[in-house]
């Protein structure tokens, strides 16, 4: 029992030396703000006992020193009594000061922090300012829309000419492999009946080929040795009405003199004269467009043998290149196309072999010359819709008027408007039908597009490369449509036998050039 005493003052002097440890490291902590001062000069009073007191009565520095006091006293006497109570309750109160002076300590130094800064609120007269709103919000709606449209079209626009460069770079195969279309179009008909009949693809594709250009050639000849035959007879009377008009001038109303025709006469062979070199170059490119135009027809015929031969080859492997997404719509859309195709070239065919019979008959007993030649004309020129059946026309009444005078000129006139009207509104609608059928804008711009781009080649293959781009739109956009109701889920109950989805275009579908009937 008497080292009891010793042992609670020893334990009192190690406590008092911990609470001295920790107040020197929470005094490091709070870094050199000025707040270490406050540590050291001593904790402040407590939230508990705000007038710094402790339990026992007295302040915590005192309490620990007579802890120690009364733990060195017990030790030395060596006696127990109320010392040793004083000496234990003297450590309880070092400990309990040492910890409230901690917590004072922090408390002074949280207060004497100092605090941020802070805006004042604008006073209550201050007008109210509106944030900036986002810049696509700000921009409006029909400026946006005309915005996209117009980069899309400038785009659009931007590949179209690229294309029409292409095109005019390599002029002479485009039009070489679009004629042998048409061709293909007009004789692959053929080549699929005699497949019917037993036939081998080869065979009846060299029966075709070779039947179709031997009679297009025995045309071609026709209408040359007709012209080269009837050529002296046609200069005489073409000399003649210019007689008959020089002295039907010189009697006219218009008081036209002797003197003033030859001056007109000295003028024509003046000029012709003077562009004597223009004259000759013209003739030196003639030549040359000689050479093009039969680089133009055996590349046609080419094209057109292994078209008729091979064309389901040839488109399946062009399905190959366009997207698979869009595989499935380009696949239904060709054999559409060239259903399209196969009846404009077979009603042009017929319509303008109407055409060529009608006029060349009424020709024939008006007596005008080279009636058979001029037949011909017609129906090539009327392969050009509208612009072909006027110049075709005009060249008749033209040669009516010179060689026969203005009556037999009247009624070529009278014929040709005759029979022009019953093919716009009869044969044309009856034969050619809906699939094929253009709106005369259409007609003239793709025909004067045509025209400007290739030549008369452009002229003719514009109208039926505009209906062929008509049938495919048409077919594309049914098609999307349909898609897009088929991903759709569909309705359920009563409703859903209300709900049908949209057909496509009825457009008669025929098979790719070449495809056949087997």
């Amino acid at each position: 029992m008497s080292k009891l005493p010793q042992w609670v003052g020893r334990l009192g002097t190690g406590l008092t030396r911990l609470a001295h440890r920790l107040e020197s490291q929470q005094a490091d902590l709070r870094g050199p703000d000025g707040e270490g001062d406050d540590a050291a000069r001593g904790p402040g009073p407590s939230e508990d006992h705000p007038h710094g007191g402790h339990p026992s009565g007295g302040t915590p520095g005192a309490g620990a020193g007579a802890g120690a006091d009364d733990g060195a006293g017990a030790a030395r006497g060596g006696t127990e009594g109320p010392e040793g109570a004083k000496s234990t309750e003297g450590a309880e109160g070092a400990g309990a000061g040492s910890t409230e002076g901690a917590g004072g300590a922090a408390g002074e130094g949280a207060a004497a922090r100092p605090e941020p800064p802070s805006v004042p609120a604008p006073p209550a007269y201050a007008p109210a300012v509106s944030a900036r709103p986002d810049p696509v919000d700000a921009v409006p709606w029909g400026v946006r829309v005309a915005a996209e449209a117009g980069w899309r079209l400038l785009v659009l626009g931007g590949t179209v000419w690229v294309l029409m460069k292409v095109i005019s770079s390599v002029q002479l195969v485009v039009l070489s492999f679009t004629v042998a279309l048409l061709i293909t179009a007009l004789l692959e008909p053929t080549v699929t009946r005699l497949r019917r009949r037993g036939v081998p693809r080869g065979l009846a594709t060299a029966i075709t080929f070779i039947s179709g250009f031997v009679i297009m050639g025995l045309v071609v000849w026709f209408v040359v040795w007709q012209v080269m035959e009837n050529v002296d007879e046609v200069s005489g009377e073409v000399q003649a009405g210019i007689d008959d008009l020089r002295r039907w001038l010189l009697h006219s109303p218009f008081h036209v003199t002797e003197k003033q025709i030859n001056h007109v006469a000295k003028s024509l062979r003046e000029a012709i004269g003077a562009n004597t070199e223009q004259i000759t170059s013209a003739g030196l490119e003639g030549v040359t467009v000689v050479v093009e135009v039969m680089t133009g027809i055996l590349l046609s015929m080419f094209c057109t043998l292994f078209l008729l031969y091979d064309g389901q080859k040839i488109w399946n492997w062009s399905l190959k290149l366009v997207p698979a997404p869009a595989r499935a719509g380009v696949a239904g859309a060709g054999p559409r196309a060239w259903a399209t195709l196969t009846a404009y070239v077979r009603g042009t065919v017929i319509v303008a072999l109407i055409d060529a019979i009608f006029i060349g008959v009424g020709l024939f007993f008006l007596d005008v010359p080279m009636a058979v030649p001029l037949a011909v004309f017609i129906f090539l020129f009327a392969f050009i819709p509208l612009v072909g059946a006027v110049v075709s026309g005009a060249l008749a009444v033209v040669v009516a008027l010179v060689t026969q005078g203005v009556f037999t000129g009247a009624m070529v006139v009278v014929v040709v408007l005759a029979v022009q009207q019953i093919e716009g509104h009869v044969l044309q609608p009856f034969i050619l039908g809906r699939a094929v059928r253009v709106h005369p804008l259409a007609v003239v711009l793709s025909v004067a597009a045509g025209s400007l781009i290739g030549g008369i080649g452009g002229a003719v293959v514009a109208v039926p490369l505009v209906a062929v781009a008509n049938t495919v739109v048409g077919y594309l956009r049914a098609y999307s449509q349909e898609t897009a109701l088929r991903a759709v889920p569909g309705p359920h109950g009563a409703t859903a036998s209300a709900t049908a989805s949209v057909p496509p275009p009825v457009v008669p579908p025929g098979p790719p050039p070449g495809e056949g009937g087997g």
